[in-house]
């Protein structure tokens, strides 16, 4: 074990899980309706509790379990069986990695709540995100993480499907692909919502939100090198211009286009990159950052235009525009500064990404047979925070 890594990654666990709690809710929060503000902290702060408890059940050992093959993990790690204090897993404690992962596990369905707040059953919500981490997040970490089907596992004599490891650092395929292919395919079969035309209710949130999302994400980034070294400092880095251009040229594009530039249009440029940085931020420098950067918040701002305006899918708060298209975009980007990715690149986008279709499809016909998908138009147009929760936040008249 070594001491150095070990403080670091507790450290980024911490990171990453306040990048959920507080920092997603907030954002999302301060995005929707007044009436429905606690029901999307609801909805990130039970997803939290709930993946914890699957990712201890059963999410590790189908993702990082030693029993299993190229398409999962087995069953040996399940309720962390056989790991103690003194378990490694390279040089940290296993059950510090177990916990870092964990918090990658709560993160990533809770992107998707950004898709189907103000309309969605909260038994759905539930239901939905503990099958969809087992079934589809799970299986994807062991492909591209745990020595599974797109990375290769040398010592089981495992080779890579597509020749060559993939590469995602952090979570561009992992996390955002999935994350934002499920959340589009959700928000399609919802349909959109009665009133989409109210302003965000709480500028400030989002950005305080946003900027603990950019605090957090340096535990995301720097953390997936599971060490104390340069190899952090680096990612950390790339992270950090990323993000910060892509606020840059996400307002210079409403500037453009609208003749303003808003608070909420410029935090939302820093998601998209620092979502577009992820995958990459372990193989590229300074100045490849700053490219990805700026092309992710003009991207993104267009993608956010086309989901809405050209296809007219109600992704409430654009997780696919932002999250999914920032993903992919970095994880192309990996093949366009390290020589020979392409194949594996491009090939591991599409076998997630059909893999992400099949699964959330499947899902949903299958739990909004369970419980209902929607909540009825007068629960939507009261708001959810009241009706569903029996709480609310502001006065009803806003």
């Amino acid at each position: 074990m070594n001491g150095a890594d070990t403080a670091w990654i507790i450290v980024a666990t911490a990171l990453v899980l306040f990048m959920t709690l507080p920092g997603l809710a907030l954002f999302y929060g301060g995005l929707v309706r007044a009436r429905n503000v606690l029901s999307v902290f609801m909805h990130c702060y039970a997803i939290a509790c709930l993946m914890s408890i699957l990712w201890l059940a059963l999410g590790y050992s189908i993702a990082f379990g030693g029993s299993g093959n190229a398409f999962w993990g087995g069953l040996d790690r399940v309720f962390l069986s056989g790991v103690t204090a003194d378990s490694l897993s390279g040089t940290l404690p296993e059950v510090l990695f177990f916990a870092f992962q964990m918090t990658f596990a709560i993160i990533t369905p809770a992107l998707i709540v950004g898709a189907y707040v103000e309309r969605v059953g909260f038994g759905f919500v539930l239901l939905f995100s503990a099958l969809w981490m087992l079934l589809c997040y799970a299986p994807v970490v062991h492909w591209v993480w745990g020595g599974g089907l797109l990375a290769g596992n040398e010592d089981a004599g495992l080779a890579p499907l597509f020749g060559t490891a993939v590469r995602d650092f952090a979570g561009g395929i992992v996390v955002h692909e999935t994350a934002g292919i499920a959340a589009l395919m959700i928000a399609f079969f919802l349909g959109p919502r009665r009133h989409t035309t109210t302003p965000p209710h709480n500028p400030g949130y989002v950005m305080i939100g946003a900027a603990m999302l950019w605090v957090g994400w340096f535990g995301f980034n720097g953390g997936s090198q599971l060490a104390a070294d340069g190899g952090a400092a680096m990612a950390l880095t790339v992270t950090h211009i990323s993000a910060a251009t892509a606020s840059l040229s996400w307002g210079l594009w409403e500037k453009i286009k609208y003749g303003k530039v808003s608070l909420v249009g410029v935090v939302t440029g820093t998601i998209a990159g620092l979502a577009s940085i992820t995958p990459a931020s372990g193989f590229v420098g300074p100045l490849p950052a700053l490219i990805i950067g700026a092309v992710a918040g003009i991207l993104c701002q267009e993608a956010v235009n086309f989901i809405r305006n050209k296809v007219k899918i109600d992704d409430t708060l654009d997780v696919f525009a932002v999250h999914g298209v920032g993903g992919i975009f970095g994880t192309i980007m990996i093949a366009v500064f390290v020589p020979g990715a392409w194949a594996a690149q491009l090939g591991s986008l599409i076998v997630v990404g059909v893999y992400t279709i099949v699964v959330t499809l499947v899902l949903i016909y299958v739990v909004k047979a369970i419980t209902p998908l929607r909540v009825d138009a007068e629960t939507e147009t009261n708001g959810l925070d009241l009706t569903v929760h029996g709480e609310r936040a502001y006065d009803m008249s806003s």
